[in-house]
């Protein structure tokens, strides 16, 4: 199989762990007879510092002509601490979203054994968690119309929603619930907002043609909670942008490490897959930052393109890293192995190469060879 795959590095540690990612796809490319044919381009605080805009024309076409896209993450401090400025690296994610039409944000929520003394929560409120986050993309307070007076003391975001823009994801949520356990939570705050209502209202009736789907509703507010008390009673939970932006960093909380999460955000022709993390500028350059997140949103990547058995293998490759105890600095302080080490361990599984008595000095040393 031949596929072109856009790259966009970012920001912060946006390289680093998308380049473990990269050896990942290459060592699928290598044992399964693909080839990946990569084309990089600029976007965020990177894109403006070298081109002044946080998304290029240039970029855009690439992403257009490419079977998928591999996104690392973008966000730079001297943005973040200046509340003026008029460009900033967000903004590049957002037009992207817009331009390619990439209107559902998939996200999954899966626990790890290995990993569940680092929950905040309970082993048992652990086990057998597994749900999936349906956030939609490109609608609503992030996309409305942004007003502030000339004196900054006074600002407005506009939050909208038409029926269209919620009829399509809930269409894809519903679809993906029929492949799980057949339940369904919309989140929303019908109590109070108006596009909440409508959110309501427009999923109520997508729920008619799906007979065999469980629907209930719970208010955000409610569901925050839900998420804590009680993680394992969600299958698929379907919400708007702000709201799943926030539930499922929430929801990352759970799994041990904001690092372990992966995304995937569809549209029509093509998707972009990247971990949910930001860009953590203060990792940056140091080798420390989590790869997996990145590293199961190429196995997203995979199962997008209908490589199945290739995705699987990728998961199983991260299952054994961690059961291994081959873990980066946010999960285990003191006894913590590189991302670049990481990522050279997941694409040696993959690869087929690794024996079955690894040589831990050499890893800690950092040194090619593996046994």
């Amino acid at each position: 199989m031949e596929k072109k795959i856009a790259v966009i590095l970012g920001d912060g540690i946006g390289p680093e762990v998308t380049n473990q990612s990269l050896k990942v796809l290459n060592a699928i490319a290598e044992r399964f007879e693909h080839h990946f044919e990569y084309t990089y381009g600029l976007m965020g605080a990177d894109a403006i510092d070298k081109t002044g805009s946080p998304l290029p024309d240039e970029t855009l076409a690439i992403c257009l002509e490419s079977d998928a896209i591999l996104f690392g993450a973008i966000g730079d401090p001297k943005y973040d601490n200046d509340p003026t400025a008029k460009v900033r690296p967000e903004q590049g994610l957002l037009k992207l979203r817009k331009s390619l039409g990439l209107f559902a944000n998939i996200r999954p929520v899966a626990t790890f054994p290995s990993l569940h003394h680092l929950s905040p929560l309970k082993s048992d409120r652990l086990e057998d968690v597994d749900f999936v986050v349906y956030r939609e993309l490109t609608g609503g307070i992030y996309f409305g119309e942004k007003k502030v007076d000339a004196a900054y003391t006074e600002a407005s975001d506009l939050c909208s929603y038409n029926k269209s823009e919620i009829e399509r994801i809930s269409h894809h949520a519903f679809k993906a619930t029929q492949q799980r356990k057949k339940h369904l939570t919309l989140v929303d705050k019908a109590n109070v907002l108006e596009t909440s209502r409508l959110w309501r209202k427009v999923v109520q009736e997508v729920a008619k043609q799906y007979p065999d789907v469980q629907v209930d509703y719970l208010f955000v507010d409610n569901a925050a909670m839900q998420l804590i008390v009680n993680p394992k009673q969600f299958d698929v939970m379907l919400t708007e942008n702000m709201f799943g932006d926030i539930l499922s960093d929430e929801a990352s909380v759970i799994t041990g490490s904001l690092g372990m999460l992966p995304s995937a955000s569809v549209g029509a022709t093509t998707a972009l897959f990247e971990p949910i993390h930001g860009s953590y500028p203060q990792a940056a350059g140091k080798d420390i930052a989590n790869p997996v997140g990145s590293i199961l949103s190429t196995a997203m990547l995979l199962d997008h393109l209908g490589l199945f058995t290739e995705a699987s293998l990728v998961r199983d490759a991260v299952a054994w890293t961690l059961e291994s105890k081959f873990v980066t600095k946010d999960i285990d302080p003191i006894n913590y192995y590189f991302t670049s080490t990481i990522g050279d361990l997941v694409s040696e599984y993959v690869a087929g190469r690794l024996p079955n008595d690894v040589n831990r000095i050499n890893i800690e040393l950092r040194k090619s060879t593996l046994i």
